[in-house]
């Protein structure tokens, strides 16, 4: 089950682990650039977070050719190695607002907000400038789910008029030994949808970002 909700608001959140904040361009010779900035410099507020389950990312796109475009953002349901369902998160043109439909500036900024709930789906906030949407999606039973900047752990390659993937929720690759690891799986490259066959992944949200 999915449960969609359109909305304007406005709060104050930190994020979930050390803060640490990284720039990407991938010399796009298209010249977008992504800054990444992970949580909070405020440790309390980080532990906090961190104690509930909560991951929290803050993205900003940067680019002149930004101005004037649109975007979508779209999610693959991938279990056991197959991708079972494919929506639409955001598409800025069907959001019913005209001014919302492209980029004004030549800068695109949101946060993703997202955690396991009690009744095993996972939650996701998509907190733009001026509305926000949240999302949930049918999850496992596992306190391992972390959201990745799959564009910065695999150096993939960003720009306009053709999806990129952005973001991934996955659960972690299970040595032989117990040990587990999500920065494995991250940096692994753009076969992205094959991780549940190669990993032995049985589930994760796999995110792809679109300007035109």
């Amino acid at each position: 089950m999915k449960v969609l909700k359109l909305f304007i608001f406005a709060f104050i959140c930190c994020g979930v682990t050390e803060a640490q904040e990284t720039q990407v361009d991938f010399n796009n010779p298209l010249g977008l650039k992504m800054e990444t900035e992970y949580a909070s410099n405020n440790e309390e507020i980080s532990d906090i977070l961190s104690f509930e389950g909560i991951d929290y990312l803050k993205l900003k796109f940067s680019d002149e050719k930004l101005k004037g475009k649109s975007y979508k953002l779209t999610v693959k349901e991938i279990w056991n190695g197959k991708v079972k369902s494919e929506s639409v998160v955001v598409d800025s043109k069907t959001l019913g607002v005209k001014q919302f439909e492209t980029i004004n500036d030549s800068v695109l900024s949101f946060k993703v907000i997202s955690k396991l709930t009690s009744d095993n789906q996972l939650k996701m906030t998509f907190k733009f400038p001026r509305f926000g949407i949240t999302k949930k999606f049918d999850a496992i039973k596992s306190d391992d789910y972390s959201l990745r900047n799959l564009a910065d752990e695999s150096d993939l390659e960003i720009g306009y008029n053709k999806a990129f993937y952005l973001l991934a929720y996955i659960l972690p690759y299970e040595r032989e030994d117990g040990s587990k690891s999500w920065c494995q799986v991250g940096s692994s490259g753009d076969d992205i949808e094959k991780w549940g066959e190669e990993y032995g992944i049985k589930h994760y949200l796999l995110f792809e970002m679109k300007f035109e």
